[in-house]
């Protein structure tokens, strides 16, 4: 593999000349009040994918946002799903993957948990835009009278409100101020009926602004074949069906599990009518990380400074140094999940990167099947977590998991479902109460109990308690010293609580509820083992490479500590 040395990137193979950068340099150049020349008007930068689905879009996309933040522009990015669900929370998670939450108690698509990950950022629920929003809006005005009588339709009522969309949520304010480039995420593929309007908002948006002023990106798979030759037919066809609809792509993206070599991008150059430095590899690499990297030697900055007239500023390294940091050690985790479908759990994957780079240690998963899992496979890792979900299926393997752990003394990390279930699991082995239970998943002694204010709930989207909280963290606890603060603010997703009629018995017992919000029971923990902690939030997702979540940072150092020993 090429190198990935975050000290030297390269420009596109046919300059040849290298772009070293120091990063005392960049420092300097900032320091010295180095002149970041503002950008006339908002930047909009559109990314769409062909041939089909699953390529990395939501990757790419990110990883465009972060190279160019790592120029110092404010970047902010949208993500469009063209399905016709207002939201991703109700939507099943071993089809679709992660629900992602954001700040403002959003339930989004995945991609936004990458952007926010990869642009440290927080997003809003203004930055996912669905069918269903669009639709809703429209029908909305039209009840009210907006539309003045006129007969609603695709064009121009819905594509209006599309635009009306992108442009609300590229002009919210990130920290206070107005970004400069906007990345738009057109999920699906080019070809499906359901986002042909979105495209079609894409169109018109081009033909009204500047032609310095909107790049069109497309995502495409490059296959190899038997003999290890690169097809380039697929993305022909792929950028044949874009034309199709009045868009002509400013740069291709090439996806494959090998670079695309300069006489296969010339090739695609001639039939798509775009320059071949303009024609980007993005192949498979082992880390989602490297692949701003990898775009940094394809030259895409360039390419994409050239188009929008940015001023070409020479890339601050830091965020690559932190990302592209060595491994010293490493620790394995085991995940017990019912879903077997890693998607589901990319921000957990995330958050456990992030901590383990934080000390120089490389995180295996052994992901655990809820249903049928064995001691033995509890006893080959160094740390056990049990993460959210909903439902009965699965949970006497995960509450099994629990018990090994607080017996063993192997460290454990519960997250929203996972905190619940310690709880029970506490009260059944330790208070005696056999029949203790989650109202959510039977009957007995709910020591797990649905929120008061869900009791009048009848909707299932956007009706739980979500999003940021203040947590208030008790001092001398093990949350307390990891945090090193007394109040935090996290986000949630769930609708069941510790039943306040037990909570005083659980903590005579020994179980301490060490982190609490308005009275409810936030986190708990047990005094005196190695590392036993859940959270009823979700540290997760607020879990950044370059400020890694505690509660996991914790976790991976009593990982290191067990396997140590």
């Amino acid at each position: 593999m090429r190198d990935l040395n975050p000290a030297s990137l390269f420009v596109p193979e046919a300059t040849s000349k290298p772009l070293i950068f120091s990063l005392k340099l960049c420092i300097n150049m900032i320091g010295s009040g180095y002149d970041h020349q503002r950008v006339d008007r908002l930047k909009y930068i559109v990314v769409t994918g062909g041939v089909m689905s699953g390529l990395g879009k939501g990757i790419t996309t990110a990883s465009i946002g972060r190279i160019l933040k790592n120029r110092r522009y404010r970047v902010t990015a949208v993500k469009i799903d063209p399905y016709l669900n207002i939201d991703a929370g109700t939507m099943n998670p071993a089809q679709h993957g992660e629900v992602f939450v954001l700040s403002d108690g959003s339930e989004v698509d995945l991609d936004l948990g990458n952007y926010e990950r990869f642009l440290d950022i927080n997003l809003t629920s203004l930055h996912n835009i669905t069918t269903g929003k669009v639709y809703r809006n429209v029908i909305e005005k039209e009840r009210r009278g907006d539309y003045l009588g006129s007969t609603v339709q695709i064009i121009p009522h819905v594509t209006d409100e599309i635009k009306a969309s992108i442009k609300r949520a590229a002009m919210h304010r990130l920290n206070g101020e107005v970004p400069e480039i906007c990345l738009v995420e057109v999920g699906g593929t080019v070809g499906d009926i359901e986002s042909m309007p979105f495209l079609e908002a894409v169109r018109q948006l081009r033909g009204e602004l500047p032609p310095e002023d909107l790049v069109l990106i497309h995502v495409t798979l490059v296959p190899m074949d038997t003999m290890g030759e690169l097809k380039t037919k697929p993305t022909q066809h792929s950028v044949k069906a874009l034309r199709e609809l009045g868009l002509q792509p400013d740069i291709i993206v090439t996806r494959g599990v090998k670079p695309t070599d300069p006489a296969t991008k010339r090739k695609i150059s001639s039939f798509c009518d775009v320059p071949s430095s303009a024609v980007i590899s993005a192949a498979t690499v082992p880390d989602i990380y490297q692949v701003p990297l990898e775009l940094e030697r394809e030259g895409l900055a360039d390419v994409l400074c050239e188009k929008l007239r940015l001023e070409r500023r020479a890339p601050e390294s830091s965020w690559y140094e932190i990302v592209m940091k060595e491994y010293t050690g490493q620790v394995k985790v085991g995940i017990v999940s019912k879903y077997g479908i890693e998607d589901v759990y990319i921000s957990i994957k995330e958050a456990l990167k992030h901590a383990g780079r934080s000390r120089s240690v490389q995180v295996e998963i052994k992901w655990l099947d809820a249903e049928s899992l064995e001691e033995k496979e509890l006893a080959e890792v160094d740390g056990i977590l049990v993460p959210g979900g909903f439902g009965s299926r699965g949970v006497e393997g995960k509450l099994e998991a629990i018990r090994y752990a607080r017996e063993s003394g192997k460290p454990f990390l519960g997250l929203c479902f996972g905190f619940q279930l310690a709880v029970v699991e506490y009260a059944r082995n330790m208070l005696g109460w056999k029949d203790a239970v989650s109202e959510e998943i039977g009957d007995g002694r709910k020591v797990i109990a649905l929120l008061p204010e869900q009791h009048r709930v009848t909707a299932m989207g956007g009706t739980m308690r979500l999003g940021i909280q203040p947590v208030e963290l008790k001092e001398g606890t093990l949350i307390r010293r990891l945090y090193g603060k007394a109040k935090v603010e996290e986000r949630h997703r769930h609708r069941y609580e510790v039943n306040p009629e037990y909570i005083r018995e659980i903590e005579s017992a020994g179980l301490e509820f060490s982190a609490t919000a308005n009275g409810r029971m936030e986190a708990c923990e047990l005094p005196g083992h190695r590392f036993f902690l859940a959270t009823q939030f979700h540290p997760e997702f607020t879990s950044r490479p370059a400020s890694p979540s505690p509660p996991f940072v914790g976790f991976i150092v009593a990982c290191m500590k067990c396997r140590g020993e």
